[in-house]
């Protein structure tokens, strides 16, 4: 749905050349990326996680549940660290945005090196069919379907399909992975699944044999439907236009759910200039937002413009 709901916003007229928008001074000085603001959001995030995580794991039950929904949004919502990881701005030097970015893969049933390609093609053709991959993900077209893909039931199934024939190396139609790349997705796909049965093995003989479901499938699934949220609003209902000042939405939330998606709602800031770190997007926010279509205020709202155009 192409409206701005966010009150209080004067849209102006669409410029002709979108990412002209901001000087090159502003845009250097929003571009700056830094090693200590990427550690402390991701050891913050990590703390978020060990803290509910330990919650889960040894408070009473009227504590342990609440935990374990923090947790399990902890866990999901590591895609966002993930995702700014992937673009090399989560931190100034590459090493540490690819490392970072492995982990939180690993911990949110992501694959870093297989996702940094897929997202790259989509940022160059974004909402483009037949070239962003994206769009080749189903939309929901009903309240039946909505359901079931909120419940994150169809996205678990997605990912071990995908997960397992990339690691037996079956890599027919994915063309967003450039045949140079090849060697390097599968082997990381294959460590990061070597990964999770290590922990089973090693798990099972420390006498937890439940550990990796208990403290990571489960909680996983509790949390992946924030994330169906999330990722829903990001250009459903948009149009299929290369536009970027028209086909992502922006969606302002609440700080503790912007802060650990990494400000990953201002999400038509980011597609535009995808070079402004995470910590700077809400000052891009201040700047860009009268020329963007489409800012919702709140997932109520967004989901609210998406379910509407359902027959």
């Amino acid at each position: 749905m192409l409206t701005n709901t966010t009150p209080a916003v004067e849209v102006r007229p669409l410029p002709r050349q979108p990412r002209q928008i901001l000087s090159a001074a502003a845009l250097a000085t929003l571009n700056q990326r830094s090693n200590w603001a990427g550690a402390r959001q991701f050891l913050g995030h990590l703390a978020v996680m060990s803290i509910s995580g330990y919650l889960w794991a040894t408070a009473p039950l009227g504590l342990a549940l609440p935990a374990l929904v923090i947790y399990g949004a902890s866990l999901a919502l590591m895609f966002c660290a993930m995702h700014e990881c992937c673009h090399r701005t989560a931190f100034a030097n590459p090493r540490l945005n690819d490392g970072a970015a492995w982990l939180a893969g690993l911990l949110s049933f992501y694959n870093s090196t297989f996702y940094r390609r897929y997202h790259k093609w989509h940022h160059r053709y974004t909402q483009i069919p037949g070239k962003d991959p994206e769009l080749e993900d189903d939309k929901p077209t009903s309240l039946s379907n909505y359901a079931w893909q909120m419940s994150g039931i169809s996205w678990w199934i997605g990912k071990v399909r995908s997960h397992s024939k990339v690691a037996l190396r079956q890599l027919d139609g994915l063309y967003y992975l450039p045949e140079s790349s090849h060697a390097e997705v599968v082997r990381s796909v294959q460590l990061q699944l070597l990964t999770y049965a290590a922990v089973v093995v090693v798990s099972t003989l420390l006498g937890q044999p439940w550990f990796l479901f208990t403290y990571w499938v489960l909680p996983l699934a509790v949390g992946q439907p924030l994330l169906r949220v999330v990722l829903l609003a990001e250009h459903t209902g948009c149009p299929n236009d290369a536009n970027p000042l028209i086909n992502t939405r922006t969606t302002l939330t609440l700080w503790p759910l912007r802060w650990l998606m990494w400000n990953m709602p201002y999400h038509a800031e980011h597609h535009l200039y995808p070079s402004i770190p995470f910590q700077a997007l809400p000052a891009a926010h201040g700047q860009l937002k009268p020329y963007f279509a489409c800012i919702d205020a709140g997932y109520v709202r967004a989901h609210r413009s998406i379910a509407a155009d359902f027959s």
